[in-house]
């Protein structure tokens, strides 16, 4: 008699859900259909149960899917081999071997300097994956100020405030569009930089883009407020070659 062979169970799907810089009316359709299909919510949280991203999606959720918290640190601190990202694989893991699909939420964009890279590395050969891109804080914050990221033949640096000096001065020197994330306690020594580099002059500092609390200032501006700057904050900043050519570009356009 021969053994009758049975098909393996069928795995969930890992899902990684942008859903923006705070502000839930620039969730994508899509975003709210993954996350109104998903069984499983998975989110990052502080230590404490905070979560910034599920906040954002709070009236999306349904009573009956359930949540799942991945404690990480929110810090510098924690590098791409932190066990916090095995911990959430594993967790995440025993709702896809159960054929349970996971809706992974990432401020932002997921693949932009999210946590969702480092858990993607540790499932993404294992299981099917979807991506849903979303609003990043940069294009939001582009927004906020009515001013262009880059355009006709500009190039855009991205750095993180977190570099070290060297790393700064590097990628800022031959700059002609930049935005410097996440700057928080790091928010002197990044416009000591600019100034070196030549970016200072009209830099705006926009915290918190999307919330409610949403605040643009020049950087000189930002520089003197007793308490610092959130890390939610990012600097724009544009060399006066480039201001010049919108401003060409806008009288022509006039004319």
């Amino acid at each position: 008699m021969t053994a009758s062979l049975s098909a393996p169970p069928a795995v969930g799907t890992l899902h990684g859900v942008g859903v923006g810089p705070g502000d839930p009316e620039l969730l994508t359709l899509r975003a709210v259909r993954i996350i109104d299909d998903a069984p499983v919510i998975a989110y990052p949280a502080t230590r404490q149960g905070e979560s910034m991203a599920l906040a954002i999606v709070d009236a999306f959720l349904r009573d009956d899917q359930e949540q799942l918290a991945l404690p990480l640190m929110f810090s510098p601190a924690q590098t791409p081999d932190d066990p916090a990202y095995d911990r959430a694989a594993d967790a995440i893991a025993t709702h896809l071997d159960e054929g349970r699909s996971v809706a992974v939420l990432c401020q932002g964009d997921p693949l932009f300097h999210g946590s969702f890279i480092y858990l993607l590395a540790r499932l993404g050969d294992r299981y099917p994956v979807d991506v849903t891109p979303g609003v990043s804080s940069i294009m939001a914050s582009a927004a906020a100020i009515a001013r262009p990221l880059a355009h006709g033949t500009e190039t855009l640096t991205v750095v993180p405030a977190t570099a070290s000096d060297d790393r700064l001065r590097a990628v800022l020197t031959p700059a002609e569009v930049a935005v410097v994330m996440k700057v928080g306690r790091h928010l002197p020594r990044v416009a000591r930089i600019l100034a070196e580099v030549g970016l200072a002059d009209g830099a705006l500092c926009v915290t918190r883009v999307g919330y409610a609390d949403e605040r643009v200032r020049p950087l000189p501006e930002a520089l003197t407020r007793p308490e610092g700057v959130p890390y939610f904050t990012l600097v724009l900043a544009r060399r006066a070659a480039a201001d010049a050519r919108d401003a060409r570009t806008a009288e022509g356009d006039a004319a």
